[in-house]
């Protein structure tokens, strides 16, 4: 990409960033003439930190405790946050991942008391022993829900083949038992260690002003001095803990999850070159898919994901097909002919210029402005550092990549079959 379309891409996804004294980084995408804001007040706590120290004081977790804390932040003892919302027009939600949780809300109108209702009810837990036992059995339902989901089910299945140790074996939710043993104590401990704005971020993408978001942070009663908390991870061999598992489900076709465990990788590029390798082993766009998809051997939804947390570094590759294990065969021999042959340069561009098009699709509508902004905090870099790091990636380092990931003795197998209807 030569000199002034680079300077205009790194214009397109400037935003407007700073750290408030009390350390909350504050991310603003001004976007005039757009009717709507969309704000996300996140945390870097999500399922896998079970194990921490607050204060110098340890702290374990049963699995599932990130994902119960977001339910309970909607409520206080004032009344429930979704109704405050309700008043003010702003649809609200949140969401937990492996290593964050987001709240957010978009609204047209009353964006500034919309703010104060976000900002107040993260900053303001309020739990009770009834409180908690309402909430689980609430949760416990859920958990169910993603236990009849073949999708979920296969990617769970492949982080439990694959890792050992690492708490990303547990599903987000953890399960009905582990949930039954939350406390109103481990929720505050949560709080007190990761709920700190130094830890979290306020990304804000639409029709407001960088000084509107100021205003509300300061009309917010955040906390001025963080608690000092140190993330515990346990030891994660090199190898893969199993190399297959199999299982049934009520399902049309079976289910095929393919995955590989890598050794950690850093910084923006390295991901890059990651997230590029999926699409390039069976995007889309690549001779290896059109010839599974034209045999009838996958479905559409077929193809790669690169995932990196604290610990934990893996490539899945999932889809539905009627031969998992021809696919199987198809997949490894795909990934080592590229090992031998190298990536099509012209492949490679087409990627390459894609990841740009993503990029920059991203920040056209004012939710993806501010999942952007989030993500960049969590990723701990700026869109402006991602788009030089795409911009300097080269086939060659592709090429070197692939000699030393997605090995066949680091790869585990999950295959889902459809569930046999029983005589009657």
């Amino acid at each position: 990409m030569q000199n002034e379309p680079m300077q205009a891409v790194r214009a397109a996804v400037a935003c407007e960033a700073m750290t408030l004294e009390n350390g909350l980084t504050v991310l603003v995408r001004p976007m005039p003439g757009y009717s709507g804001v969309h704000a996300i007040y996140g945390t870097r706590f999500g399922s896998i930190d079970l194990e921490f120290e607050v204060d110098g004081r340890r702290v374990s977790l049963p699995a599932g405790v990130a994902h119960f804390l977001e339910h309970k932040m909607f409520e206080s003892e004032d009344g429930d946050a979704f109704a405050k919302f309700a008043k003010t027009g702003a649809s609200a939600n949140a969401y937990t991942g492996f290593d964050k949780t987001c709240y957010l809300f978009t609204a047209t109108q009353q964006v500034d008391e919309s703010l104060d209702i976000l900002l107040s009810m993260v900053n303001e837990p309020y739990f009770t022993k009834e409180t908690i036992q309402k909430e689980q059995g609430i949760i416990g339902q859920e958990i169910k829900m993603y236990d009849d989901s073949p999708d979920w089910r296969i990617m769970t299945g492949l982080f439990g083949c694959l890792y050992h140790n690492h708490p990303i074996r547990n599903d987000i939710a953890g399960t009905v038992e582990s949930i039954a043993q939350i406390t109103p104590e481990m929720l505050y401990d949560c709080c007190k260690g990761f709920y700190n704005p130094g830890n979290m971020v306020l990304a804000v993408a639409g029709n407001i002003t960088t000084d509107q978001v100021l205003a509300a942070c300061k009309r917010a009663k955040l906390p001025a001095k963080p608690a000092q908390v140190k993330r515990i991870q346990p030891q994660e061999p090199e190898t893969v803990a199993k190399e297959r598992m199999e299982f049934s489900m009520q399902l049309a076709k079976p289910c095929l999850g393919v995955g590989f465990k890598e050794t950690p990788v850093e910084g923006a590029k390295a991901e890059i070159i990651c997230d590029m390798i999926t699409e390039l082993v069976c995007g889309g766009m690549t001779d290896f898919y059109r010839s599974l998809y034209d045999q009838g051997l996958v479905n559409p939804g077929f193809g790669g994901e690169f995932l990196v947390l604290d610990g934990c570094c893996c490539f899945l590759f999932t889809g539905e097909t009627d031969q998992p294990e021809k696919v199987r065969g198809l997949l490894l021999d795909e990934i080592e002919r590229l090992r031998k042959e190298g990536v099509n340069e012209e492949l490679f561009t087409l990627c390459k210029n894609q990841s740009y098009g993503e990029m920059l699709q991203d920040l056209e509508n004012i939710e993806d402005s501010a999942t952007a902004l989030a993500g960049s905090f969590f990723r701990k870099r700026s869109l402006t550092e991602e788009i030089e790091a795409l911009a300097s990636v080269t086939r060659q380092e592709v090429d070197e990549a692939l000699q030393t990931m997605l090995r066949p003795e680091r790869s585990s197998t999950v295959i889902i079959w459809p569930k046999q209807e029983e005589n009657a």
